[in-house]
């Protein structure tokens, strides 16, 4: 996959900022995705005793949602932890390991904020922008934004929205009686189909399938800590 450049990465966080609130603008908030073929998931894991940390991208096909292609690397931290400034931290390398992948996928689900953030730049809004791929943001917990609780069943939600009462995305329940997810709109797509491909990638968990199995390979990456077999950055 091809990733545009639109900016350094090399930033402070005050400069971090400033491209969010420039970047935000390009956010496509619309598009309607045909049935795909392949979906994508993608998930960092942090290794608490270094500074690596281990990125993997795994690619399903639809709807059976049956492995297709994993991309797994290890890179360095290299930018602080800053609340709303994740994709600083993890996109730089997730982007390498998406630039790895030989099948391309039609949606990409990222663990992580779209536009429910407080700039309305979230890790998934910056991905689907260097990737210009539709892209779902969906967070195990809210960053940004107000709710109400959605009924306990399976495929229930209700919107999630700024101070403004913008709507901004949704708290979508995957399973009955467990935790909402936190699905946002990242790129290319809109809020509803972002909940329909969010329910349609559950395989009984909490969790999409495609960030899932991301989630899983990551772990796995950093117990193993393949020194000798991940790149390091």
């Amino acid at each position: 996959m091809q990733v545009k450049i639109l900016h350094r990465w090399d930033l402070t966080p005050k400069e971090a900022i400033q491209v969010q609130v420039q970047l935000r603008r390009q956010v496509k908030t619309t598009g309607a995705v045909l049935i795909p073929s392949a979906v994508a998931g993608a998930d960092v894991a942090y290794d608490k005793r270094s500074d690596s940390m281990y990125v993997a991208v795994v690619v399903l096909s639809f709807p059976d949602l049956k492995p297709v292609e994993t991309v797994t690397l290890r890179d360095r931290v290299s930018f602080p932890y800053v609340p709303g400034l994740l994709s600083f931290r993890e996109a730089p390398a997730l982007l390498r390991a998406f630039e790895q992948l030989e099948h391309e996928p039609d949606v990409i689900f990222v663990d992580g904020q779209g536009m429910a953030h407080p700039r309305g730049l979230g890790i998934a809004c910056h991905i689907g922008l260097l990737l210009e791929k539709p892209v779902i943001g969906c967070a195990k917990s809210p960053l940004f934004g107000s709710y109400v609780e959605p009924k306990p069943s399976r495929s229930s939600f209700s919107y999630l929205h700024d101070k403004a009462g913008r709507v901004i995305g949704a708290a979508v329940r995957t399973k009955d009686r467990v935790r909402p997810v936190f699905v946002s709109v990242g790129h290319n797509i809109d809020l509803e189909q972002a909940i329909r491909f969010t329910l349609a990638c559950g395989k009984g968990y909490r969790v999409p399938e495609p960030t899932r199995q991301a989630d899983l390979l990551a772990e796995r990456a950093k117990r193993m800590q393949w020194q000798d077999e991940l790149p390091v950055r």
